[in-house]
């Protein structure tokens, strides 16, 4: 048989993991060209081959060797994976490849069998970084940490029962923590505040304290909060409106209209609609025009109070369903506003938000009696504004 010669180059040995998480594949890719002696592609051909792992030199001992039996391309390329092929001895996965250096070598038959004429040996110049790495799995046993750094922090100090303690930070003061915030102990009163690092909170802000346990403020009727009385609650609780703890009008009341008639279509009536009514009624008025006095909705929009140190700017003038829950809580409210430096709901007609007519009309409720009617927009009626929270 013509000798033959063989020219093989490593074209990739090292497999790099799709991704840090993936598993790693137990194989190595490897390609090599294959040419006669002539220096003639060998293409298309079948041939035998068999490939060894040797450790530290290239006569060192083979930790692995399989065969595989692959055929050439149009190019004289020939690529395997080693790692895959039918193993004669050793174990793929069972290589350290920080332990030493490694060599590939290669035996071929050109007649696809396993008569090897052919040898070829190069070195792993690379150690396959993804197969090493993957060692990291099989660390077992505790870690003794003596990075000196880390040893001068706190970190050092934290002990399995500090850890277990992480557990109790339920809410509930049950004397075995300490609730801290920028290093300042937090102070829970029984049913009267909270008090942390920077404010203190009364019962009744917002919040509830119940055994110690801080909780959302669940609001009633008649409560004084956000600016005014509150006058209705959702079904949440933690809801609703407030109106103003006086009137806005000077006693003898005020306009609807601008002093001119227009249609705003401000039509809204249910609980919180008077916020987008006041919002038309004003846009309306700088189309139609105004002689440059105040209105009921204009007064409401512009209203400033202060309240516990906190200043509410968002009121409205109410829809007609806002201002009959205020009538219907007429009561109420009439003693928080009192006991709070307010004044009493007069029992008198008051202007809603909810315009009765294109031109001429707008509903408002007679405080006497609960009578919803309209009148003309010229009329001087009473204004309470309210707020939502």
């Amino acid at each position: 048989m013509k000798a033959m010669k063989w020219i093989c180059t490593i074209l990739v040995v090292i497999l790099m993991a799709a991704s840090v998480w993936a598993q790693v594949p137990e194989k190595m890719s490897y390609q090599a060209v294959v040419r006669d002696a002539g220096n003639e592609l060998v293409t298309n051909t079948g041939i035998g081959m068999q490939i060894s792992i040797l450790k530290g030199s290239v006569t060192g001992e083979a930790v692995y060797i399989e065969r595989q039996f692959p055929t050439t391309n149009a190019n004289g390329l020939v690529t395997i994976e080693i790692g895959g092929g039918i193993v004669v001895g050793g174990d793929f996965s069972a290589i350290d490849w920080a332990s030493d250096t490694y060599f590939v070598k290669t035996e071929i038959d050109l007649n696809g069998g396993a008569n090897y004429t052919i040898t070829g040996t190069s070195q792993l110049l690379s150690v396959p970084y993804a197969l090493h790495a993957k060692t990291a799995e099989s660390i077992t046993g505790e870690i003794s940490e003596s990075d000196p750094v880390y040893m001068a922090s706190q970190a050092a100090n934290i002990t399995a029962t500090d850890i277990a303690n992480l557990d109790n930070l339920s809410g509930v003061n049950t004397g075995d923590q300490t609730i801290s915030r920028t290093g300042l102990t937090v102070t829970l009163t029984n049913g009267g505040s909270y008090q942390d690092s920077i404010n203190v909170y009364s019962a009744g802000d917002g919040i509830d304290i119940v055994d110690n346990v801080v909780s959302e403020h669940k609001y009633q009727i008649g409560d004084f909060a956000h600016g005014g009385v509150v006058f209705w609650v959702d079904e949440t609780g933690e809801h609703g409106l407030v109106c103003a703890k006086e009137d806005q009008d000077d006693g003898s009341g005020i306009r609807w209209y601008a002093g001119t008639y227009g249609a705003t279509r401000a039509y809204g009536d249910g609980p919180y609609a008077g916020e987008a009514n006041t919002t038309i009624i004003i846009a309306a008025h700088v189309a139609i025009g105004d002689d440059g006095n105040t209105y009921a909705a204009r007064i409401c929009n512009e209203l400033q109070i202060t309240e516990g140190g906190k200043t509410y700017g968002d009121w409205y003038l109410p829809s007609k369903e806002e201002l009959y829950l205020m009538y219907q809580n007429k009561a109420i409210i009439d003693a928080t506003a009192v006991a709070h430096g307010g004044t009493a709901l007069v029992a008198s007609y008051y202007w809603s938000s909810t315009e009765a007519s294109f031109y001429y009309e707008a509903r408002e409720i007679d405080f006497s009696d609960g009578y919803v009617d309209s009148a003309s927009k010229y009329a001087k009626l009473h204004v309470r504004a309210i707020r939502a929270f």
